[in-house]
């Protein structure tokens, strides 16, 4: 495993992030046990999850099986980089109470001290704003962030979702606080959704965050969709069915396909290693739902491309460009 520095910070994580929203609603608890063991395993330090993950009646069940491969010991915790996040409502069905949402001082406090309870753990590592709040102040999100650096129960925060001037109003404020602000972004970004290269990416750099995408495949829609349509009968389904049902967006995923089948790569895999060549990016978020999705993405790793092949990725995927050169010039 290979690994890099979250932004501007000194601390150390690898370059794949092991993406944890699969477990519980996808993935149960034993093969998730043991997917974590494989991913610490393979030297992937950086886990990634979120107190909503579980989704529905189960709200804060990933972060419970999380937890209780904690408690197993063995160093886990100990060699664990744990990032979750905030802003979801985690009120059941009809029992919405105000409060229970979003990024108010007062749900920060809670949302904590019920993620800590939940991952069986004293404190985590960073915590991140799963969304950007509209009706809370930076102010008051930096002075609850403080308050619990202070109490040693988070050490960083970070940003997800974030539209590049909301990046930079957060650090802005927090550089006014004297707090050190965002050290990661985790943002939408693959090779079929470059728009984050307009502002998103360009403001964290600037600002001295990581950036950690999500979906690196796209919905599945770069891991080689059409090839098991045709290979294995497998419909395709969510993001991936939408993309083929666009004629000129099958087209573009045909391409993709058979470049890649030129050079010998799996488009998974050659999906993963290109993000790990653009700028600014600290390692994708991979979301295994088995032992073989894991032992796939960790090939990516290792995995060069040439200059030609990233140049014909360009062609078939083109970015948005500069800004604001894109829109204006």
């Amino acid at each position: 495993m290979k690994y890099t520095q979250l932004g501007r910070t000194g601390l150390k994580v690898s370059r794949l992030v092991l993406g944890t929203m699969n477990f519980g609603p996808q993935t149960g608890e034993p093969e998730s046990h043991a997917i974590m063991d494989s991913a610490l395993d393979a030297g992937i330090n950086f886990f990634d999850t979120a107190n909503v993950y579980g989704w529905g009646e189960n709200k804060g069940r990933t972060e419970e099986i999380i937890g209780t491969w904690f408690a197993q010991g063995g160093g886990r915790r100990e060699k664990t980089v744990l990032a979750t996040k905030v802003y979801g409502s985690m009120s059941r069905e009809g029992e919405t109470w105000p409060n229970e949402d979003r990024l108010s001082a007062l749900n920060i406090r809670r949302a904590v001290e019920a993620s800590l309870k939940r991952l069986q753990t004293d404190h985590i590592d960073v915590y991140q704003f799963h969304h950007i709040d509209r009706l809370t102040p930076f102010e008051e999100i930096w002075q609850a962030v403080d308050v619990l650096i202070q109490q040693g129960k988070i050490l960083y925060a970070g940003s997800s979702n974030f539209p590049g001037y909301k990046i930079a109003q957060a650090n802005e404020t927090a550089a006014r606080r004297g707090m050190v602000g965002l050290v990661s972004e985790q943002c939408l970004y693959n090779l079929s959704e470059r728009r984050a290269e307009m502002e998103v990416i360009p403001a964290a750099q600037d600002y001295g965050l990581g950036v950690i995408p999500w979906s690196p495949l796209h919905g599945g829609v770069l891991g080689g969709v059409i090839k098991k349509e045709v290979q294995g009968g497998r419909r395709a389904s969510g993001r991936a069915a939408d993309a083929l049902a666009n004629s000129s967006t099958r087209a573009q995923i045909q391409a993709y396909e058979d470049l890649l089948d030129k050079h010998g790569l799996e488009p998974g895999e050659a999906a993963l290693a290109w993000l790990l060549t653009r700028p600014g990016i600290t390692g994708p978020i991979v979301g295994p739902r088995t032992a073989e999705q894991l032992e796939s993405a960790l090939r990516a790793v290792e995995l060069e491309l040439s200059e030609e092949l990233l140049g014909s990725l360009d062609e078939i995927f083109p970015g948005p460009g500069p800004s604001p050169e894109a829109f204006a010039w």
